[in-house]
């Protein structure tokens, strides 16, 4: 056997113990021989790279580097599903197939919570892999999804196919990453889902190949005949695409009220994340007579599960002080998987919080995550209560700096007022420097933490005056003089940032971005907002009586009078220039968004519906114009649609603004 004809076999070779083991879930190989083979592979093809295969099993551990992803355009739109979020709404949607099609069945197949993926084949080979993006554009991953070992790179026979489906972070793959992200000290990931999409979309595909994605198939556009979506699933697998082992079919919708049960009772323990159920007609011939709308297909419909609540053991509880010397008491229980993410601690908000929920130490509590991103504890489980388990004592005094804590009239919470406080001073610095207030690159919190222990930092102005100590930031730990020009650059650049920004980054009470931005605007320089009344203030939209006795208290302090007087001088942005709003479809109208646009961050979308006249507030109410929606929304679309509040998806918003 010459060289040439041995890459052939050891591809095959290699190929189908890939299939068993990632796919069929059957090793028929030891880790230790494909190994073996795999590198006698990669020194034939180095002898030999005119003959190396594209699509080489080699070709998973990566290597290409790209600069930017390429658009790609579907020929067969990727659709989004309408949601339903209780077995009322289903009964409406069968109804409604039933008028058109009595005798339907549904596929019923598990909703996974990752990044959809369309995958193109062309005489058996993979050669295109792209994300949804808008549904209609997205982007070219192909490098990135060929380190994905559960994805076929070459068929057995010579199909022209397209399948799509979900590419996903299994739990275990998250837990490992971010115990290797938490020893180099960079930040985690919040769940499977954020995980899977950061790890789809880097530009080295070395990275991709390192995070052990993995994939399920369910959707087949052309290339095979079938008749029906389990047909379709069925030779999905036959060809070698990895599918659900969970899906089923069902004759009657008290079938599919029964699978949703047991899914859900099924969910906490699957080793990948789950949002819901999508039912689909089976019989692919009835799918055109029943119809789509302009967002969704008629035929099919996704059931989001309710949201994932899990029982654990609170261990104890600390108390944090705020850059405003608030005391936030914090639940610390034994870490469970909610939703995807493996949470180990959640705020208990306040003294009334813990009494109003009857909380004790060492109670069992039931943990899930409010609008489905922030850990929240929901109650105590009384009958499971142990007899050592102790009421939570609130601490008299602060856990930093041992002052007396205050409880202002009409407020929840306890404040330490020592502004000599050390935690006090170092929240309020990695707040001034963080991306929402003064964004700062270079300048995290364990760089201010690093900053202040040594004596380089005490205060805002003394973060500008960082230039004066380079030598000794040189000496910290991890700091060269790349990483000191950085961060020096990057400071000096900020000071040329908005007045809102500022405002935001001081930490007066009650003054969010929302609240900072509309002062800003407002009053267009910090000395008009200092010398703002309690009256004026009052009277702007937005700025309630509280907030308005927040700033005036802030200026009448001479103490933060000298801070701005010395920032000033420093050379920070102490003026907004008026912003030009363009009448547009969003003038005059309020806007909540909601899910993840794929174009779009949730700020840039913000500025933009701004810039255009348009108010994004927070909650849906009858007062909401209109609610943008982006993949996988929350309650607030549920809300939205039984308002009868317009709803509209992310290819329209671009739409309207090009218009």
């Amino acid at each position: 056997m010459n060289d040439l004809e041995r890459m052939k076999e050891l591809t095959s070779i290699l190929e189908k113990a890939s299939y068993d083991y990632y796919v069929l879930d059957n090793p028929t190989m030891e880790d230790y021989e494909y190994d073996r083979l795999l590198v006698e592979l990669e020194e034939l093809e180095k002898k030999y790279p005119e003959h190396k295969d594209p699509n080489s099993p080699t070709s998973r551990v990566g290597g290409e580097v790209l600069t930017k992803f390429e658009s790609v355009t579907h020929e067969i739109p990727m659709m989004s599903l309408a949601d339903a979020f209780s077995f009322e709404e289903l009964k409406e949607f069968d109804n409604r197939v039933r008028t058109v099609y009595p005798n339907a069945k549904y596929e019923c197949e598990l909703k996974i919570d990752g990044l959809s993926v369309s995958l193109v084949y062309r005489e058996g080979k993979l050669v295109r892999a792209a994300t949804r993006g808008n549904g209609v554009v997205g982007e070219n991953i192909t490098n990135n999804v060929k380190t994905i070992k559960s994805v076929p790179l070459k068929l057995q026979q010579p199909y022209n196919l397209e399948v799509r489906g979900e590419i996903f972070m299994p739990k275990k793959s998250l837990i490992k990453l971010n115990e290797e992200r938490q020893l180099n000290e960079e930040p985690l990931f919040a769940n499977c889902r954020n995980a899977a999409a950061g790890s789809i979309r880097q530009l080295d595909s070395k990275v991709t190949a390192k995070r052990n994605l993995d994939v399920f198939l369910y959707y087949l556009t052309d290339g095979v005949a079938v008749k029906s979506q389990s047909e379709a699933l069925s030779r999905m697998k036959e060809i070698g695409f990895k599918t659900n082992p969970n899906n089923r079919l069902c004759d009657t919708m008290e079938d599919v009220f029964k699978y949703i049960t047991e899914m859900g009772e099924l969910r906490p323990n699957l080793p990948y994340d789950i949002d819901g159920i999508v039912l689909k007609v089976d019989d692919l011939s009835m799918h055109d007579e029943i119809g789509v709308t302009a967002k969704y297909p008629k035929w099919a419909i996704a059931y989001k599960f309710p949201p994932e609540e899990v029982k654990t053991r609170l261990e104890k509880v600390t108390f944090q002080v705020g850059r405003t010397g608030n005391i936030t008491p914090v639940a610390n229980f034994e870490p469970v998987f909610v939703q995807g993410s493996l949470i180990a601690r959640a705020t208990l908000h306040n003294e009334d919080f813990i009494k109003e929920r009857d909380i004790h130490e060492n109670d069992m509590i039931v943990i899930r995550k409010a609008g489905d991103v922030i850990p929240e504890v929901v109650k105590s489980v009384k009958e499971d209560r142990l007899p050592d388990a102790k009421p939570i004592e609130f601490i008299k005094v602060c856990p930093c700096c041992g002052q007396a804590l205050h409880r202002f009239d009409g407020e929840a919470d306890y404040y330490c007022t020592n502004n000599a406080c050390q935690d006090r001073i170092v929240n309020s610095l990695i707040h001034f420097a963080s991306k929402p207030a003064y964004d700062i690159d270079s300048l995290g919190d364990k760089m201010v933490q690093s900053l202040y222990e040594n004596k380089l930092i005490n205060s805002i102005p003394d973060i500008f005056k960082l230039r004066y100590h380079y030598d000794e930031i040189m000496n910290l730990e991890r700091m060269g003089k790349k990483s000191v020009d950085k961060l020096l650059s990057a400071i000096e650049e900020s000071k040329k940032n908005p007045l809102d920004k500022l405002i935001f980054g001081l930490g007066i009470r009650h003054c969010g971005a929302k609240v900072s931005k509309i002062l800003a605007n407002h009053f267009l320089s910090m000395e008009h907002l200092s010398k703002a009344s309690f009256e004026v203030l009052s009277e702007i939209e937005d700025i309630g009586e509280i907030i308005a006795q927040a700033v005036v208290s802030y200026f009448s302090d001479e103490s933060n009078l000298a801070l701005i007087s010395e920032l000033k001088e420093l050379g920070l942005n102490m003026e907004e220039e008026k912003e030009e709003i363009v009448e547009s479809f969003f003038t005059g109208k309020k806007v909540v968004l909601t899910g993840t646009l794929a174009n779009y961050g949730r700020t840039d979308a913000k500025k933009i519906i701004e810039h255009f006249g348009g108010k994004v507030i927070d909650s849906v109410s009858k007062k909401t114009d209109i609610v943008l929606v982006g993949e996988n929304p929350g309650s607030k679309y549920d809300k939205a649609q039984a308002l009868g509040i317009y709803i509209m998806e992310e290819d329209e918003f671009i739409g309207k603004i090009k218009e």
